[in-house]
């Protein structure tokens, strides 16, 4: 069985904290989602930790950016 990197362990529990926190908006849940999805690619392009984290964190930013214009247009 691999090792599970620092990386993917830190996604996978701030992922289960904002799932049982729940998300009060679509910034919310963007930069979540885009963390999730950001790690990923992170790790299937650089295989290491630190691609995973730079993927996670682009990937909330991008999240956090897309959701909150789609708050803004709902009038949040």
């Amino acid at each position: 069985m691999k090792k599970v990197t620092g990386g993917v362990l830190v996604v996978l529990m701030l992922s289960a904290v904002l799932v049982v926190g729940g998300c009060a908006t679509k910034a919310q849940t963007g930069a979540a989602a885009g963390a999730g999805v950001g790690a990923l690619a992170g790790q299937a392009i650089g295989g290491n930790t630190s691609s995973t984290l730079i993927g996670a964190g682009a990937g909330a930013v991008g999240g956090y950016i897309i959701g909150n214009e789609m708050d803004k247009a709902d009038g949040y």
